[in-house]
């Protein structure tokens, strides 16, 4: 079991015929997933080869899905483009895009994620995040393939780069589903979306979850963990020493006064009963202390 991508996921890529699409296509196939075409506007009817693979190109979202019964999206086009893109996917009922883009305007994102609510038929994930993955059965965006396998714990993460060092940590026990649901003000999938998704997959037997300073998604994390989560929860707050004030890194991160600090993510989570670690190797063990590892 998984969340939201297995074997059975069919994945087309928006921009596949870019340089990052590119590239990311030829590593996703790699690690096994089943890409069946991409979509670039005017170079329908033309076929890539990606390492021995020719895959078709279309036009549009809808003739891929017509065409190779493709249920999930992941979209590389360049933050100029990335509205129309997944507007595009939106109109053909994609039930997942992934958008990996990072730097579109955040009215663009807003936009979207607005028109994806009220059409009703598609989950976005991102944007401005490394992606999904489900080790051994598919790999949709940018996460590194080789640094874990697939086990029980679910992870969940604002944040790339903490997504691949979780995993590696904790590569020795593996990974239903690791979700990276990106940094940006206005995102998809949010915690409390996957941490449902972990909760109802049999499979999944603990769940990490991975914050960061700025805005209030880690304690409103917190209290449907409180109300709804009966599995062990563990979870990491970037940004203990960030300055007041400031924005860091990513778009969304912002502290103001105690409001979005790492401290009171901390104290909200654990509150709810997550252990929360100092570092990401203190969030491994303590993982690993919960399933008596």
């Amino acid at each position: 079991m998984a969340i939201f991508i297995n074997s059975e996921s069919k994945v087309i890529v928006q921009g596949m015929t870019g340089s990052e699409g590119t590239k990311h296509t030829k590593r996703m196939l790699k690690a096994g997933t089943n890409i069946v075409g991409g979509v670039t506007p005017g170079k329908g009817g033309q076929s890539v080869d990606m390492d021995g693979k020719a895959l078709p190109v279309f036009n549009t979202v809808a003739e891929a899905m017509a065409a190779t019964g493709a249920n999930v999206s992941v979209v590389f086009v360049p933050p100029k483009f990335a509205k129309a893109a997944v507007i595009d996917a939106i109109d053909a009922k994609m039930p997942l895009v992934v958008v990996i883009t990072e730097g579109i305007p955040v009215h663009d994102s807003a936009y979207f994620y607005t028109y994806a609510a009220e059409k009703g038929s598609t989950r976005l994930v991102g944007p401005n995040c490394p992606g999904v993955i489900s080790p051994g059965l598919s790999n949709v965006g940018i996460i590194p393939a080789d640094i874990t396998g697939s086990g029980p714990i679910g992870l969940v993460s604002k944040s790339g780069t903490l997504t691949y060092q979780l995993m590696y940590e904790l590569r020795d026990i593996g990974f239903t589903t690791a979700v990276g649901i990106g940094g940006d003000p206005v995102i998809g999938t949010t915690h409390i979306d996957c941490l449902k998704a972990f909760q109802d997959d049999p499979d999944t037997k603990a769940i990490v979850m991975i914050g960061e300073i700025g805005g209030d998604a880690e304690e409103r994390a917190a209290a449907f963990i409180k109300e709804y989560v009966t599995k062990p929860v563990v979870g990491y707050v970037a940004g203990f020493t960030a300055p007041e004030g400031k924005t860091m890194g990513h778009a969304g991160a912002i502290v103001s006064g105690s409001s979005g600090t790492a401290q009171a993510k901390k104290d909200a989570l654990e509150a709810a009963g997550v252990k929360v670690g100092k570092t990401p190797s203190e969030t491994a063990n303590l993982l690993r202390q919960v399933m008596g590892r």
